[in-house]
């Protein structure tokens, strides 16, 4: 199973596994779809929106490993 990590891209992460959806729209992440998320890393977003971007990979890692 692959890990999430904060230099990934958003849209990587999406393509990854839908179960990150609900995870990132919690943190506050709610413009999923919008062409920016393509092409921006996860810290970048978590700066962007003023969000711990450890605390999201740890919650997006969880998300991803339960069943």
């Amino acid at each position: 199973m692959a890990t999430i990590t904060k230099d990934m891209l958003i849209g990587e992460i999406l393509n990854m596994d839908q179960r990150v959806v609900p995870v990132l729209l919690n943190a506050g992440m709610h413009c999923l779809g919008c062409p920016s998320s393509q092409g921006e890393s996860l810290e970048e977003a978590c700066m962007v929106h003023q969000i711990n971007a450890d605390d999201v990979v740890a919650e997006l890692n969880k998300a991803i490993s339960e069943a």
